[in-house]
């Protein structure tokens, strides 16, 4: 084998991905910068969404093709679109009728050349996921709602941009949506059931990303990804790094000008945990 073919060849001992060396140690380093997002209006329809770019790479790191993904809180159905253009299989749970259904529409529409499985599943993940049997996934990947904050605090200048577009601001007003849970610490306890089923069903060694941004509520600061940090290892993940993925892209507000500081939220952390045997 010639240096060239050396140096793009996948090492024989891989069993997690399809990356050589060189692509896999560029995937590990602790700080991404956020791909341009796909834009379509189906998509802007959701009031929290991430890069389906930044969810392919993740996606091809930790699953070879044709390896099954999950994401237990689907949204507009940007991890099954990732799945598509990478030709993994993937299933999806969404509460909201009218997420899934958006959902379900950008799957259809998404050329799918490998032939990728896609399923959208409608319902409560915590109820959903005692249905699947155990160790049925390669990779989970997700980006959990952010409690109640869309519905009480968010960003009111992001609010009033979406609502002169007539678009919603909130995921929705179902008593069973965990978005609408009064107390944050319920809210985590409820994430905390819906890792546990993850676990579950993720294959043993395997990878779980949990994608993330800090928040305000009112005048408090919540370290979210850190309060996640603990409840996933509550469900019995192994915590194994964190990624800070830049947003340079954003807008700037001069929140609390000119008298005190409050911080611009440019970027989110890709949490990254492994099933370990006990």
């Amino acid at each position: 084998m010639n240096p060239v073919d050396a140096k793009s060849a996948v090492d024989p001992r891989n069993k997690l991905n399809e990356l050589n060396n060189r692509d896999w140690m560029m995937e590990t380093k602790s700080v991404w910068f956020c791909r341009p997002p796909q834009r379509d209006n189906l998509k802007a329809q959701h009031p929290a969404t991430f890069a389906e770019s930044d969810i392919v790479r993740l996606i091809e790191f930790f699953t070879k093709s044709e390896g099954k993904v999950l994401d237990p809180f689907l949204g507009s159905g940007s991890t099954l679109v990732a799945c598509a253009q990478t030709g993994r299989n993937g299933v999806g749970i969404e509460l909201v009728d009218q997420w899934a259904e958006i959902a379900i529409q950008r799957t259809q529409g998404e050329p799918n050349s490998a032939g990728a499985q896609l399923r959208v599943l409608k319902g409560d993940a915590r109820e959903c996921l005692k249905q699947m049997p155990d160790e049925d996934f390669d990779f989970i990947v997700t980006s959990p709602p952010y409690w109640s904050i869309l519905r009480k605090d968010w960003d009111h200048k992001v609010k009033a941009e979406r609502k002169s577009r007539g678009l919603q601001t909130r995921y929705s007003d179902q008593d069973d949506d965990l978005g609408n849970l009064e107390s944050y610490d319920e809210f985590l306890g409820e994430l905390g059931v819906v890792f546990e089923q993850c676990r579950r069903v993720l294959g043993m060694g395997r990878y779980m990303c949990v994608v993330v941004s800090d928040f305000r509520h009112g005048s408090k600061f919540i370290a979210y990804h850190s309060d996640i940090c603990r409840v996933m290892e509550s469900a019995g993940f192994t915590l194994e790094g964190i990624t800070v993925l830049v947003q340079d892209s954003k807008n700037l507000y001069p929140y609390g000008l000119p008298f005190a500081f409050v911080s611009n939220i440019h970027h989110q952390y890709i949490l990254t945990f492994r099933k370990r045997q006990p």
